[in-house]
Order: C-alpha cells, then sequence, then structure tokens
C-alpha cells in the first residue's frame, strides 16, 4: 500500500518561512519523480517544484527564487523549503509521487499565509 504523508503546514506569517515534509512507503522512492503542488480555492492544482531521481529540480516561476526542493532517499522523504511567504501561497500542498506509469498522492496538508 502506497501512502504519502505530508506534515509541516499550517499558518505562516507574510514573509515567513515554510517548511513541508513528505515521508513515503509502499515505494522504491529513489527510482521515483517527486513533487510538490499545490490548490487554491477556486483554481486549478498548480506543481509547486519537482525533483527527479538523479537530483535534478524544476520550480514554478512563480517561487522560483523562494523554494528549495530537497530529498533523502535513505529516508523515503522529500522536502519543500520556501521563504517569502506571500498570501498568493495560501493553498493545499500535495505531494507526488510519479514513475510511469504511477502517479500517487499525499491526502494535503493546508498552509494559510496571513497575519
Amino acid at each position: 500500500q502506497v501512502q504519502l504523508v505530508e506534515s509541516g503546514g499550517g499558518l505562516v506569517q507574510p514573509g515567513g518561512p515554510l517548511e513541508l515534509s513528505c515521508a513515503a512507503s509502499g515505494i522504491t522512492f529513489a527510482t521515483y519523480v517527486m513533487g510538490w503542488y499545490r490548490q487554491a480555492p477556486g483554481k486549478q492544482r498548480e506543481l509547486v517544484a519537482s525533483i527527479t531521481s538523479g537530483g535534478s529540480t524544476n520550480y514554478a516561476d512563480s517561487v522560483k527564487g523562494r523554494a528549495t526542493i530537497s530529498r533523502n532517499n535513505a529516508k523515503n522523504t522529500v522536502y519543500l523549503q520556501m521563504n517569502s511567504l506571500k498570501p498568493e501561497d495560501t493553498a493545499v500542498y500535495y505531494c507526488n509521487a510519479q514513475r510511469n506509469p504511477f502517479n500517487f498522492w499525499g491526502q494535503g496538508t493546508q498552509v494559510t499565509v496571513s497575519s
């Protein structure tokens, strides 16, 4: 059974930092592309950042320079660090694991940027 369990969401002050973690089980973690997506109310789910099995990263334009995705294959965990958070970063953040033809999602964690 595949599980992706996100943690680290919550209320964040504008301009503050955020760190999310996603612990994976039931997959050969090191072989998967891992990603973080987010979905704001009334909007489509969008990619925030992804990291390949080889460590190559990709970021949405909206978070470039503010976000860092990393992975620890020994711990089967992927991380997302963001700084200078803005109210428009408010969304449910989802962990994703992809390896053709498989595509798995976590349950999501709410991040709210507000004073």
